[in-house]
């Protein structure tokens, strides 16, 4: 801590990011140790969050994130957005293939920000907002990939006709930025993926993965 800081808001991000980290919830005994300071505090900064929704706790005292991080959650998209737009435009120009940023949401993967290229004849409508399960498509499937693999080099996935007939993608999962799980792709209307895209592609997701740390 540095004069500049709050030992409070420290504290009190420290029990969000805990309770984030678990599925089934900490007790305030449990978040007292991990913390490293005394019951009475912990007491204090739960109560605060829970007045503003952030955490909630069931009847048997545990604590869990709270509905009210679906609020701050909501005015993330638009600022991941921004920052991966100058690398989505880079690729979907060299490409010739409509670029896309796809981020989990759920069970799904969700298109939050798409580039479509500005010099070809045609190219596939991929619109922000299309979502599909993430065991389909490249983009999910690349985010998928990272999951299982999650210390190995960054690599990408490869599909034909799996979200629509006649299309193929490439994408690669963006890798070490903290809260945010997605990946940076394309889709074409080909036979095969040409054998440059997915390097290109790498190149993309990482400078977005940059662009958002």
């Amino acid at each position: 801590m540095t004069a500049e800081t709050s030992q409070t808001l420290d504290r009190g991000l420290r029990v969000l990011k805990l309770l984030a980290d678990t599925d089934h919830g900490l007790t305030v005994t449990e978040l007292s140790v991990r913390l490293g300071v005394n019951r009475t505090v912990v007491y204090r900064l739960l109560a605060t969050l829970e007045q503003h929704a952030l955490i909630r706790r069931d009847l048997g005292g545990r604590a869990r994130v709270g509905l009210g991080v679906l609020r701050l959650g909501r005015q993330v998209h638009p600022l991941v957005r921004e920052a991966a737009m100058p690398a989505l435009r880079s690729l979907a120009e060299d490409i010739g293939a409509t670029a896309h940023l796809t981020l989990v949401d759920g069970a799904d993967a969700l298109a939050v920000a798409v580039v479509e290229p500005t010099w070809t004849d045609y190219h596939v409508a991929y619109r922000a907002g299309f979502r599909h399960p993430l065991g389909r498509g490249a983009a999910g499937k690349a985010i998928l990939a990272a999951r299982q693999h999650p210390m190995s080099e960054p690599g990408y996935m490869l599909t034909h006709g799996e979200l629509e007939a006649g299309a193929c993608g490439a994408a690669a999962p963006l890798l070490g930025v903290t809260g945010v799980e997605g990946s940076v792709g394309v889709v074409m209307l080909a036979e095969a993926v040409p054998e440059r895209v997915g390097p290109r592609v790498v190149d993309a997701a990482r400078e977005v993965a940059e662009a958002l740390r």
